[in-house]
């Protein structure tokens, strides 16, 4: 191309061109023409048609301007010297995946006289655009133009390939959000499943405690009620035969066998009174007593509780050892640990029950009595030792309520007593209760003869309200025996008929009687005759209600014997009205 045709198109008007010139390096087209004008024409061609061009000095300053960013270059073929083809090499090697550099090539006319050098060096230019010079200035434009159009092709696509990969990290982000929300719902999930698995669980256990609570609830009503009646029988059983042994007979016979009778009416009633604490309708007060003779009478019942594969041994210390506790309670306890101790033992294996007194110490200053249930069963593993106490705590599966050994600890610790447990698995169990030992009573004999004396002087009108006749009868004539004026009514509407009557000395009444019980009964006696001495005479109550009523020293126990009776109406006459 001439240098005129060059220059007639550069002088051509551009009023536009540089408010249509497209900002940023990555559209501009290098220029790199080493000899002459060419340079310097070629920019000022590409100017006209709107493109921007930058020309370079040199090869450096080429591959300086490329790394730098550009859409095409254009160069004359002499430009390609051995060290800027080996520079655009290495940057076309590297340049990445969406990139195509494009070049334009003016070469020379001559080209059967073109080298081997630089045919190979046009060779490593893969996109290119060879023009022969002389070049039409329009062809060259379009060369140039068509190039921009192809880089800008590449930009797209570059582009595309950006945005394909920002989704590409969105959505793995997301991914990593969805899985993070999905582990931590998951885990949400698991945890309130335990929750409710525990809650489930919970309920389980609470349910059958409250269903075997309610067994046992009317089971104990059933034995309460049983125990009543046959409590009446041994009653009334136990007052005739204390009257026949009053009674002047020649034959000895007579009241041997009546005392014999009333040793096994003494059994009955020790047995009735188990079954009552059983059923907990008996009041339940600390009283003295000794606590080899609460184990010696209920040995029997241990035995037959615990089997027959379980052989008992009571050793028992050979002095009394008088504590404060209730004997029902204390009974209870007892039992409970050899039941446990023969659940120890399915092969059967020895129980031996021991009691034993020690000296005075600074919590017991009077000394202290243990009594230790020991058993050669299964023993206990060190970690459930500290547990044994808890309430609902049991190792029998769905067999037990883990409520006993509770009992034991709570009636111990309320006695002012301490319990200690030694087991050692395979060797067995000792669990030692241990009670502060109380003063010895004093000889009783001649003051309960005193007492009857004294209620025999006493003269008194007593009014007795029982609903069973032979209970009624035999009361009736051991206080006539004991002296005193009797009147008798059969439930509690007669009582009161003859309440308004005239006022007795004395009310004894039972406590489960047709239309109007003995609670019942006193309530309206009260209003009568508020200083009024009562009596309940009972083996079956609600005793709290009872004792709110009229107070623990004012129940009698059924079965009891006509000395009992004599002395409770004595003592309840003169508390009620003391003697000058």
């Amino acid at each position: 191309m001439s240098w005129p045709a060059f220059r007639a198109i550069a002088e051509r008007p551009r009023c536009s061109a540089a408010r249509n010139r497209r900002d940023g390096v990555e559209n501009r087209i290098l220029v790199l023409a080493p000899f002459g004008r060419d340079a310097r024409v070629i920019a000022e061609v590409l100017a006209a048609r709107r493109v921007v061009a930058h020309i370079c000095e040199g090869g450096d300053a080429l591959v300086r301007e490329m790394s730098r960013d550009s859409a095409a270059t254009i160069l004359t073929e002499e430009a390609l010297t051995d060290g800027i083809v080996d520079a655009l090499r290495e940057m076309l090697a590297s340049q990445p995946p969406w990139s195509d550099y494009p070049f334009v090539v003016l070469a020379a006319r001559q080209t059967l006289h073109r080298t081997d050098r630089a045919r190979s060096a046009l060779q490593e230019l893969s996109n290119l655009v060879l023009l022969e010079r002389p070049v039409n200035p329009d062809t060259l434009a379009s060369a140039a133009e068509s190039a921009l159009r192809a880089r800008q092709r590449q930009y797209l696509t570059r582009k595309h390939l950006a945005e394909l990969e920002a989704s590409k990290l969105s959505v793995e982000q997301l991914n990593d959000k969805l899985e993070t929300r999905i582990a931590e719902r998951t885990a949400d999930l698991a945890s309130a499943n335990d929750r409710l698995m525990r809650e489930i669980l919970e309920r389980e256990r609470v349910e059958s405690s409250r269903v075997q609570n309610q067994k046992m609830e009317a089971l104990g009503r059933l034995t309460g009620g049983i125990a009543h009646d046959f409590n009446n029988l041994l009653h009334a059983v136990n007052l005739n035969l204390q009257l026949i042994e009053r009674l002047t007979v020649q034959d000895d016979r007579v009241r041997h066998y009546a005392r014999r009778a009333k040793e096994a009416v003494d059994r009955g009633s020790r047995l009735t009174g188990q079954l009552l604490s059983f059923a907990r309708t008996r009041s339940l007060v600390p009283k003295l007593h000794d606590v080899n003779d609460l184990i010696r009478n209920m040995a029997e019942l241990i035995s037959i509780s615990v089997g027959a594969h379980v052989k008992l041994s009571l050793t028992l210390c050979p002095d009394p050892a008088y504590v404060v506790v209730d004997a029902a309670q204390m009974e209870m306890a007892v039992l409970n640990l050899s039941v446990n101790s023969r659940d120890a033992m399915p092969q059967g294996g020895m129980l031996e029950i021991h009691t034993q007194m020690a000296a005075a110490a600074t919590a017991y200053p009077l000394g202290s009595v243990s009594v230790a249930v020991r058993d050669t069963g299964e023993g206990i593993p060190d970690n459930l030792l500290g547990k044994v106490f808890d309430p609902f705590f049991t190792t029998k599966q769905h067999a037990g309520t883990g409520l006993g050994l509770s009992q034991v600890y709570g009636f111990t610790r309320q006695s002012g007593g301490n319990v200690e447990v030694q087991s050692k698995v395979g060797a067995g169990t000792t669990i030692k209760l241990c009670f502060p030992l109380a003063p010895a009573p004093k000889e009783a004999a001649e003051a309960m003869l005193r007492g009857q004396s004294a209620a025999m002087a006493l003269q008194a009108e007593i009014l007795v309200v029982e609903d069973d006749p032979a209970v009624r009868r035999s009361m009736v004539e051991c206080l006539q025996v004991l002296g005193f004026h009797v009147r008798q009514a059969a439930d509690g509407a007669a009582g009161l008929t003859e309440l308004k009557k005239a006022r007795p000395d004395l009310l004894l009444v039972d406590y489960l009687m047709p239309r109007m019980n003995g609670a019942e009964l006193i309530a309206h006696a009260r209003a009568m005759y508020d200083d009024l001495p009562i009596l309940m005479a009972t083996g079956y109550a609600d005793m709290n209600a009872v004792e709110r009523l009229i107070g623990p020293h004012s129940v009698l126990a059924k079965p009891f014997d006509l000395d009992t009776m004599g002395k409770a109406v004595s003592m309840e006459l003169r508390r009620k009205r003391p003697q000058p």
